[in-house]
């Protein structure tokens, strides 16, 4: 088994699996090729919680199960019980594809306007109802072998004995506690600053004896252990102490739904991705959609009219997403937003020769002039089953409010709705109605969990986390991979841009910047406004499959960290 590490700052976790009779691996340059069953994500040690479910005869599911609950002792930023997301699955052939969706909802307290005084925007009161465990719980139900609790036991381990911090995790650790008042955020502070106060170093141990106790009681109660009795009443309590709002009501009435996957194709390939309560898969296939209409020049890949009509594509595709997306149970979604045609009347309003200014294609939008730490979880196993998981608790450690007597961080996930109604401005603050906040409501999402099929088999597993640029980031991605016939490292290591209609501007990687200058001054004269970010876009650790052998490359994101287990 080989190590890999490399200091990051955005989490994402990958999971590749596959089984047979005898552990081998083989070395793939900086990657790793397993032909039988692996894991590879951000925590070395949750990777090898994984690999022993699969040794123990597991799915790919319970993998991810696994992996999800270790994440939750070794990833704090990210990994949690405390927060929602969505698991993507894929059966090998032509067997049926499920969506959990099993994103947070609001309390039944919330109301639409609670966020226009900004007085309101208290840590507690971000706190939308968790949803994770009971989503789990509902993956292992349809498609786990393994006992619930067997999954759950080794994360009570790491949280009671302790795991040692790479230099990622102390990174994280030191730098929200930094930024964390020590009164308002008191429980924070004594759950995960060292006794001593002093900064946390990579091989120092973490020890969460409160909350293995909390997952000691979901592995053996099941989800009802987190939902009900004396979690539940934990959590209702840490709301009270702080004026938020879910309560046991909330948490007892709370499911994850099962859906049907989005389907899309792009050129000879099917995209599967989830459906709303996320924009991730409608928007993903509305870009993609509207970039099939031009024919990619393989050896044109940076140059500026390429990089051009995918700003001009992802303006579109964002602009869509603000005017029609939110949760399917209180918003009419309309139905051509997949279609082909609907794509090719909004590509054929790309200008070829300048960029569109974002105002103008407002509409009906009335428009104003007024972090993202996430984590996910790709799967595939010996039977062929690909699982596309991503979960979050929305900013890095999410509210920052550790539930007194758990030991665990609850999500801040409020945000993602649209706080102020009708106020969509050219700053990136979008007001409308599909996203406004209502009781029991699932706020949109923009993750994105993606597997790639061609002729009924998967070629590639991923996802990403970053907040709103994750879709632009899986986007990249693809594209490389099926119209420039990247492989998946390179697919990965190249450069990235992201435009989400509004604010009006082109943010790209340094990397981008710094290696194709000509294309960027381009870009400028053509009418668009560059951001060059200092900080590197999303984390797409990607699994890719061998059309022949069917190997499976695992292939970290070396934006971030990352271990690899298998057998």
């Amino acid at each position: 088994m080989r190590r890999i590490s490399r200091l990051f700052a955005i989490p994402l976790c990958l999971v590749a699996v596959a089984r047979a009779d005898d552990a081998q691996k083989i070395a793939c340059g900086n990657d790793s090729q397993f032909q039988h069953g692996a894991v590879v994500c951000v925590s070395q040690v949750a990777s090898e919680v994984g690999a022993e479910s699969l040794k123990r005869g597991g799915t790919a599911i319970d993998a991810a199960i696994a992996t999800a609950f270790a994440l939750a002792v070794t990833y704090p930023a990210a990994g949690n019980i405390g927060g929602g997301g969505y698991m993507l699955i894929v059966p090998a052939g032509r067997g049926e594809s499920t969506v959990i969706d099993f994103r947070e909802v609001a309390p039944a307290a919330a109301t639409r306007d609670m966020f226009v005084d900004p007085s309101a925007r208290t840590a507690h009161r971000r706190v939308g109802v968790p949803g994770t465990v009971r989503g789990l719980a509902l993956a292992h139900s349809r498609h786990g072998r393994l006992a619930w609790r067997e999954l759950i036991l080794p994360a009570v381990k790491l949280a009671r004995d302790g795991f040692a911090l790479d230099a990622a995790v102390a990174g994280e650790l030191n730098k929200v506690l930094g930024r964390s008042d020590r009164e308002q955020f008191a429980e924070l502070h004594r759950v995960y600053a060292r006794p001593d106060t002093v900064a946390w170093q990579p091989g120092d141990r973490l020890v969460q004896p409160e909350l293995a106790r909390v997952l000691e009681i979901i592995a053996n109660k099941g989800p009802d252990g987190f939902y009900q009795g004396e979690v539940a009443q934990l959590i209702a309590s840490e709301m009270e102490r702080g004026g938020g709002l879910v309560t046991t009501n909330d948490l007892e009435a709370y499911q994850p739904i099962a859906r049907k996957p989005l389907r899309s194709t792009y050129r000879d390939c099917e995209i599967l991705s989830v459906p709303p309560s996320s924009s991730g898969g409608t928007t993903l296939a509305l870009a993609l959609n509207m970039l099939e209409n031009f024919e990619p020049n393989p050896s044109a890949r940076w140059s500026a009219t390429s990089q051009h009509r995918m700003a001009e594509c992802m303006r579109r595709a964002y602009r869509e997403r603000a005017a029609y997306l939110g949760d399917p149970a209180t918003t009419d979604i309309p139905a051509e937003l997949m279609e082909k045609s609907y794509a090719r009347r909004l590509a054929g309003s790309i200008d070829p020769a300048k960029a569109t200014p974002s105002e103008q294609l407002a509409g009906e939008l009335p428009v104003t002039n007024e972090s993202e730490h996430t984590t996910h979880v790709s799967v595939m196993d010996g039977d062929g089953t690909a699982v596309s998981m991503t979960y979050t608790l929305e900013q890095a450690f999410g509210s920052r409010v550790v539930v007194r007597g758990g030991g665990f961080l609850l999500n801040d996930e409020m945000n993602d709705f649209n706080w102020l109604p009708g106020v969509t401005n050219n700053k990136g603050r979008i007001g409308t109605l599909p996203n406004q906040i209502a009781p029991g409501k699932r706020m949109l999402s923009s993750m994105c969990p993606v597997v790639v099929r061609r002729d009924g088999r998967t070629l590639l597993v991923s996802g990403s986390p970053g907040g709103r640029t994750i879709v632009n980031t899986v986007l990249c991605v693809l594209v490389n991979v099926i119209d420039y016939r990247m492989d998946a490292r390179a697919a990965v290591d190249a450069p990235r841009l992201h435009h989400a209609w509004f604010p009006d501007e082109i943010r790209i990687e340094p990397s981008l910047a710094k290696q194709h200058p000509m294309a960027v001054d381009e870009l400028r004269r053509l009418g668009h406004k560059i951001l060059p970010s200092r900080e590197s876009q999303g984390d797409a650790h990607t699994l890719a499959v061998d059309p022949r052998s069917r190997a499976i490359t695992a292939v970290p994101d070396h934006r971030v960290s990352g271990g690899a287990a298998g057998h």
